[in-house]
């Protein structure tokens, strides 16, 4: 440390009292010790196991949170149908009273764990009861019934979700870049811009990027939103049942990566009063119907189907909505059903490039940033593709 001292002092001419020189070898130590902590954190086990870790995600009680806890495994595994089922403590989730808390984790999908790397994992787990019956915040476990129903298979469906986000700073809960109790200027230069008065929090959202193709979820783009401090990222395309798992994955590696950068993830739809835009989770979808020749008067009918379940849906698309779907900041009114060609506008919307094809997919712009995708992607296939009316 004296050697550093005397090199510094003479380097740069000065002359370093006894409290600077406590600073500086507090501050050494303190990196050391974070070069430790990264170095252990980065432990490559394959060099002295072949136990793995799995880490058990499931969603808890308000439908919203995620839940997480790690194991310990023998060796490495591809098939969630070799992995064990788990427990948890389901009275401190809201999902079981405090005398019968037991709650099952069934394991149903398996990714790359792109925190610990290696042959760790990610699990996404449902959540059922000792008797084997899916607890009532488990929405997977009736999509899972849609997606299997023949004829819903038969269709394959495939689904893209734009989901967006507002990251917000820890200790005001206030959008990131937003000046503490004060606003940016008016939206406009924001949406995919470029440049440190316009774009909050990029590292985040890259990192969050590059995790998810690791991990081997179908992320297929991201970019900034209209309001700053505001992010989308789009999953898909993915068939049934997948997209709500891949979905809820992504979700959950965007929440470690925030914890990790102390930034908070907010999926409210409306997370600023006034005129700024809200969050959605824009629900792209087409059937092998759809995609043929033919398709587009396919999705014409499966509109009119939407158009007269419109309160259904709408009841199940998300919390708060009302607040974002005002028919202003390119939404419909939530009251009304609409649809139009490549109308931003509209409860529904097709592309150009579909319209010219005769075939293609479609944009269900009603969905809340807070929805449940099992729920959504689902219901979707269920009005579109059972309902007879």
């Amino acid at each position: 440390s004296s050697n550093l001292f005397t090199f510094l002092s003479q380097k740069k001419k000065i002359s370093l009292k006894k409290g600077e020189k406590r600073g500086i070898t507090r501050a050494m130590a303190s990196s050391s010790s974070s070069c430790v902590l990264n170095d252990l954190i980065n432990l490559n086990l394959s060099e002295t196991t072949d136990k793995i870790i799995a880490e058990y995600i499931w969603i808890g009680g308000s439908g919203m949170d995620m839940r997480s806890k790690a194991r310990t495994l023998p060796g490495k595994v591809n098939d969630p149908a070799q992995l064990p089922k788990w427990n948890y403590d389901g009275s401190s989730t809201n999902q079981a009273p405090g005398d019968d808390s037991e709650v099952i984790l069934y394991p149903q999908a398996i990714y790359k764990d792109p925190f610990r790397r290696g042959n760790n994992i990610l699990v996404m787990c449902d959540a059922y009861t000792p008797a084997g019956q899916p607890i009532p915040t488990n929405k997977r476990f009736n999509a899972a019934k849609i997606f299997g129903h023949p004829d819903v298979a038969a269709e394959e469906p495939w689904y893209g979700i734009e989901q967006e986000y507002t990251l917000l700073q820890k200790d005001t809960n206030w959008p990131l870049g937003w000046p503490i109790g004060g606003y940016p200027g008016p939206q406009g230069p924001y949406y995919c811009g470029v440049g440190a008065d316009k774009s909050f929090g990029r590292d985040i959202v890259d990192a969050h990027y590059k995790a998810c193709l690791y991990a081997g979820i179908n992320i297929s783009g991201v970019n900034g939103e209209v309001m700053p401090g505001q992010w989308e990222f789009q999953v898909g395309p993915c068939v049934g049942i997948s997209s709500g798992d891949q979905v809820w994955v992504a979700r959950y590696i965007l929440e470690r990566i925030a914890e990790i950068a102390g930034v908070v993830v907010s999926f409210d739809p409306k997370p600023v009063q006034g005129d700024w835009n809200g969050a959605g989770a824009h629900c792209n979808y087409s059937t092998k119907s759809m995609r043929k020749d033919g398709g587009l008067d396919v999705m014409k009918k499966a509109i009119e189907k939407l158009s007269r379940r419109h309160k259904e849906h709408i009841a199940a698309y998300g919390e708060g909505n009302e607040r974002r779907l005002t028919g202003h900041h390119e939404t419909a009114d939530i009251n009304k059903f609409s649809w139009g060609i490549a109308n931003r506008g509209a409860s529904v919307r097709i592309g150009r490039e579909t319209e010219k094809a005769g075939k293609g997919y479609f944009e269900d712009r009603r969905p809340a940033s807070n929805m449940d995708p099992y729920v959504v992607t689902s219901m979707i296939a269920e009005t579109t593709i059972l309902s007879k009316s």
